[in-house]
């Protein structure tokens, strides 16, 4: 692949992909940005100069990062907004509120392998956070990113996504046995093909998106694997003389394809390690790498069509 000759490496840091990039004037939410990853992107963006909505759940948390944040960039901006991405009617709200354009969108949160959960209205948890809600707030913000010109919207994916490709016939696990591989899997795919779909659709409004692979890393993100398994895998890391990586470096691709002008125009692509990825037929070392189905035009066109039937079947259900 070589869309962009990229200087950076996996080793890269979120601050040494924004070193001489200046954000001054330009707007940024990021979903989840109360822990992990998500912290170290908006520190980033704030450091480059946008002025950050943190949007969370746990506002209280977000507003002890916004604090660090503010001190550790002398003085950025930096706001905190509620959002409960499995909540349609918190997502409607938050994009109803919204004022001004948007320049970027960094849908980082998410929550990996829960037991069997559902929404209110019956959708597995894990496809409804991770893309449903982002797929909503990406919609609802339309207006404000076509606004900003030149709009960028990071969709947070994993090589997680190797594990399934979106099972349409079954997307909440109402016939077949539950799976939190599969539904995470699922998910993820999902979170690849928005970017590619969105950027069919959207290109035109100045908005393009990309989808991101942040890398091995240790965050709250595993909390719900079995301590024994998430031990053993730690142990099979090592063992294999892989490193995980910091939240500092797992955020550098997610800056790189909010900020860097290398992107300028271009989406629709699966990034990880601040490069484009090679489309492969299975994840190599359970990391590198995109399955097809997560980046075929097709399949992102099939996905976006499920997702407006589902949101607006949901909108009109509580009307």
């Amino acid at each position: 692949m070589n869309t962009f000759d990229s200087p950076f490496t996996a080793a890269s840091t979120a601050l040494e992909v924004v070193r001489g990039v200046d954000l001054t004037g330009r707007t940024a939410v990021v979903t989840g940005a109360a822990s992990g990853i998500g912290i170290e992107t908006a520190r980033a963006l704030a450091h480059a100069g946008a002025d950050v909505t943190i949007a969370v759940r746990d506002v209280d948390a977000g507003h002890r990062v916004a604090g660090d944040i503010t001190r550790s960039s002398g003085g950025a901006v930096v706001q905190v907004r509620p959002l409960d991405l499995a909540d349609l009617s918190a997502v409607d709200r938050f994009t109803g509120e919204w004022s001004g354009p948007l320049h970027l969108l960094v849908n980082n949160a998410g929550i990996m392998m829960t037991p069997e959960l559902r929404t209110p209205l019956g959708w597995e948890l894990q496809f409804a956070t991770n893309h449903l809600g982002h797929a909503a707030l990406a919609i609802g913000l339309h207006g404000a990113l076509a606004a900003a010109g030149g709009a960028r919207i990071v969709s947070l994916s994993s090589s997680g996504h190797g594990m399934s490709d979106i099972v349409y016939e079954d997307l909440f696990f109402r016939q077949r046995p539950y799976d939190a591989g599969h539904a995470y899997g699922q998910s993820k795919t999902a979170n690849a093909l928005f970017a590619v779909g969105a950027t069919r659709r959207w290109a035109a409004d100045g908005i393009t998106a990309n989808a991101v692979m942040p890398g091995g890393i240790w965050t709250n993100l595993q909390r719900h694997w079995d301590p024994s398994v998430l031990a053993a895998t730690k142990a099979q890391v090592a063992a294999a003389g892989m490193s995980a990586k910091t939240p500092e470096q797992g955020a550098a691709t997610s800056v790189f394809a909010a900020a860097s002008p290398l992107l300028d125009g271009v989406g629709g692509l699966y990034l990880e390690d601040c490069h484009e990825a090679e489309v492969v037929p299975a994840i190599i070392d359970g990391v590198s790498g995109v399955r097809p189905y997560a980046v075929d035009p097709e399949n992102a066109d099939r996905l976006w069509d499920v997702t407006l039937d589902l949101l607006g079947g949901a909108r009109r259900s509580v009307s």
